[in-house]
């Protein structure tokens, strides 16, 4: 989001349920597009309890059910989506998993900043957001490997 939005947007990213370290495969998944991730540790939703936001995108189910109240009344949408840490299988599956989840997630914000945000109410903007998810196929398996 940060570098699509060019800094009409500030994103943070954070997890109900942080893994010890950030999966490496998510690491060389961004790092194909030009993205640095390295160095980043995962980081709990409860640390940013505290900041002001105006939109909470969830991805997984398990953060739909456990991400906290924050402050400002931010608009909600879920993006549901499988977990691509969750697929079994060989080194190039499981890198193929985090490239899908990776493209689906850009699409989506692709088409979150193609909305004209300024000019929709709240609700409608709301509403306008959870179809993003239904718009995009949420699976992070779109392709088969042999091996």
């Amino acid at each position: 989001m940060n570098v699509k939005a060019r800094g009409k947007f500030s994103a943070e990213s954070a997890g109900s349920r942080p893994a010890q370290r950030v999966n490496p495969f998510a690491i060389q998944a961004l790092r194909d597009v030009g993205i640095d991730w390295t160095g980043r540790t995962p980081r709990s939703v409860d640390t940013l309890i505290r900041d002001k936001f105006d939109f909470v995108i969830t991805v997984c189910d398990n953060a739909k059910e456990a991400c906290p109240i924050l402050p400002g009344h931010p608009i909600h949408a879920h993006w549901g989506m499988e977990d691509p840490a969750e697929v079994e299988g060989s080194d190039a599956v499981k890198s193929q998993a985090f490239r899908a989840a990776r493209a689906l997630i850009a699409r989506r914000i692709d088409l979150m900043l193609a909305l004209p945000i300024d000019k929709i109410q709240r609700v409608t903007l709301g509403k306008r957001l959870d179809e993003i998810a239904l718009q995009l196929p949420a699976s992070v398996r779109t392709v088969k490997f042999n091996g």
